[in-house]
């Protein structure tokens, strides 16, 4: 599976912004989907991920009520509304995808594949 990260970009304190990563192969659905981030000097986060069918969703604290993941098997993408946005979201986010195991969606070494990640920068 390759991915390929889109839609960061540079954004006021309060705004929105709406990322996309479009995955190659015709095993997408199979994969549970995550947008991980990473700020400066900081260890790469979890920020959000959605099962298989996308029934089942899980956000990290700190943006639960602002960030909405979402995906659509049939066109192989998935998604990440971000809302709200705050300085502290600045950061490269990557989205990744991880094969059927009993392995943590929380967990960065739970996930097989990884976009190359796309930069978003909130100003205050």
């Amino acid at each position: 599976v390759q991915l390929q990260a889109s839609g960061g970009g540079l954004v006021q304190t309060g705004g929105s912004l709406r990322l996309s990563c479009a995955a190659s192969g015709r095993t997408f659905s199979r994969y549970t989907m995550a947008w991980f981030r990473q700020a400066p000097g900081k260890e790469r986060e979890f920020v959000a991920a959605i099962e298989m069918t996308g029934g089942s969703t899980w956000y990290a604290e700190s943006v639960k009520g602002r960030y909405t993941i979402s995906r659509d098997n049939a066109k192989n993408t998935v998604s990440l509304q971000m809302n709200s946005l705050k300085p502290e979201d600045t950061a490269v986010y990557y989205c990744a995808a991880k094969a059927p195991s009993f392995k943590s969606v929380f967990a960065v070494t739970a996930y097989n594949y990884w976009g190359q990640g796309t930069q978003v920068t909130v100003s205050s």
